[in-house]
């Protein structure tokens, strides 16, 4: 891992550049997550070079006092900026609230990109009110919910699961709380039309948390946006169904020529 320092703190990344002459990929974990969400989309490091951070609190990097909301989302954004620049990404993919960390990033910051990814996400991300509840009270009931079928993981390999639970676990109650209630807050469905970098929206067939018509919307939504569904996947397709994930960003970007 390497880390980069910015507002008085460290955010760790790790960076895979195997000849790609391509954009430069930045990918953003969603809640209670870390880079480790996107191991299997190292394999596109030999024609784009690719990035992905540990957010604030997350994995390797320093937390931030940030209250549930707008201040979190807008220092998530800070990180993810400070790595892009520390990288020269300017293509971001975002998952769930990596999504929407993408969003704000695109709606309230100068930073010029040439494409964006978003996958299991959307516009306005509610969050179930005993889901928030649990993940304050009872986080692992928390857990055991976010992990049943048709939520995460459609069909997971078991060790996938576990890996998953395990990695929310080291993130900690306050962190994925924190995560998840910003979510809730968050929603940007009257600023589409404000962006005009090309979109890529890409949805798991079996994703209850964050469905499919949350991508189309986006979709129809931004100046110039597709959509993409992959069968067989939840709302961690990048984990379940990777080849399939890699190929749909593959396409979009080749037919961008970037």
């Amino acid at each position: 891992m390497e880390t980069t320092v910015h507002r008085g703190r460290e955010t760790a990344y790790e960076y895979t550049d195997l000849g790609g002459e391509g954009t430069r990929i930045l990918f953003v974990h969603g809640s209670g997550g870390t880079h480790d969400t996107w191991k299997a989309q190292r394999r596109l490091a030999d024609r784009w070079p690719v990035g992905a951070l540990d957010l604030s609190g997350h994995g390797d990097s320093e937390d931030v006092d940030a209250s549930p909301g707008y201040t979190t989302l807008s220092a998530y954004a800070d990180d993810v900026i400070a790595v892009a620049e520390e990288v020269d990404a300017d293509t971001l993919v975002g998952s769930s609230l990596g999504g929407a960390v993408v969003l704000h990033v695109l709606l309230e910051r100068e930073y010029d990109l040439e494409a964006v990814v978003l996958t299991g996400t959307g516009a306005r991300l509610g969050v179930l009110a005993d889901l928030l509840s649990w993940l304050e009270d009872d986080f692992e009931r928390a857990l055991e919910f976010l992990h049943a079928e048709d939520r995460l993981f459609h069909d997971p390999n078991p060790e996938v699961r576990e890996r998953s639970i395990e990695r929310m676990r080291a993130c900690g109650r306050d962190v994925t709380y924190r995560d998840f209630l910003t979510c809730h807050r968050f929603d940007v469905r009257d600023r589409l039309g404000e962006i005009d970098v090309p979109t890529l929206a890409v949805y798991g067939e079996h994703d209850q948390l964050t469905p499919p018509w949350y991508h189309e919307f986006i979709a129809e939504n931004v100046t110039d946006g597709e959509v993409v569904g992959i069968d067989d996947a939840a709302h961690l397709a990048m984990l379940e169904r990777p080849e399939a994930f890699n190929e749909a960003v593959s396409e979009f970007l080749e037919s961008r020529g970037i």
